[in-house]
């Protein structure tokens, strides 16, 4: 199978790898440092059960969209403020065949992209912790598994992933699952970019369980206002993820580290959009939002 990842950051990246180790042959697309540093020594994969550089004739990489043609799969993994732009990149050199998987953060990327492609198109769940360590360096820090948006393509492209290494399956509640993480990652993601503390020395802070309660309770009401079926082990996910990647920072803190614009509005910002639609209050998410917002425009002078 050949696979295209566009927008090949960390997580891009991690299953662009996996499946070129597999013996697919993937071309990841993203900024050229990275484009670079494969092209002279391949993609280091530091994943917790190997550590390896994936290179030709499987892996290859370019900064173009066109480099897309010919792909059967595309793994779509820009930042959700991207997605139609990117979109509108690829639609030219995308086959009638070709399914577009969104690997992204929020819960409406699938859709906005639909309105751009005419492209099979199916959403998926992340639950993997990975960040770039350098350039063409991806490290994996924990998890790993997918869940995908059934489609035309769905079934095949499930069984590529596992044969790969990716626990994957298919869901019909897809989007019960992207509300559910991104509850998840609306509790973290602001409070781990504000702090710049990884997860688990963030909720050991005064009042951050309350905060993330708050958080929570406010996304629950305002998905359950949107009709979302949420999965029922939604109550205990917040506090899983600290136990299960305590050294993890979200990609939020990443992204306001690097100096970058973050996703922010796509997420705590999402679920005040929503709430404000359907009648909900939500001073929390609110809250968090505008101080994610504060610290990116002081980062780039706007105030």
């Amino acid at each position: 199978m050949k696979v295209a990842v566009m927008g090949a950051g960390a997580v891009g990246c991690f299953y662009g790898g996996m499946l070129a180790r597999a013996g697919h042959d993937v071309v990841l697309i993203g900024r050229p440092q990275h484009v670079d540093a494969i092209a002279r020594e391949g993609l280091r994969l530091e994943a917790q059960q190997f550590d390896e550089r994936i290179g030709a004739p499987h892996l290859t990489a370019g900064t173009e969209a066109s480099a897309i043609s010919g792909a059967q799969l595309v793994l779509f993994c820009v930042k959700s403020t991207d997605t139609e732009s990117a979109g509108a990149s690829i639609k030219p050199f995308l086959g009638a065949d070709t399914l577009v998987l969104t690997l992204q953060n929020g819960v409406d990327n699938a859709d906005r992209l639909r309105g751009v492609i005419a492209n099979d198109v199916a959403a998926a769940v992340v639950y993997v912790a990975t960040e770039m360590a350098g350039p063409g360096h991806v490290r994996h820090h924990g998890r790993g598994e997918l869940v995908i948006e059934p489609s035309r393509s769905s079934e095949s492209v499930a069984h590529a992933l596992i044969a790969a290494g990716v626990p994957t399956e298919i869901s019909p509640n897809v989007r019960g699952a992207l509300w559910a993480k991104l509850i998840v990652n609306c509790a973290y993601n602001a409070l781990s970019a504000i702090t710049q503390l990884p997860y688990g020395r963030l909720v050991q802070g005064a009042g951050v369980n309350a905060v993330m309660q708050d958080v929570f309770d406010e996304c629950v009401a305002v998905a359950q206002a949107d009709g979302v079926t949420l999965p029922p082990e939604i109550h205990g996910a917040i506090e899983r993820i600290a136990q299960t990647m305590p050294g993890q920072y979200s990609s939020t803190a990443q992204d306001v580290a690097r100096g970058k614009r973050s996703e922010i509005d796509h997420l705590n910002g999402y679920v005040v959009q929503r709430g404000a639609a359907l009648g909900v209050k939500t001073p929390a998410n609110r809250l968090l939002q505008t101080l994610v917002r504060l610290v990116e425009d002081k980062a780039h002078g706007a105030i």
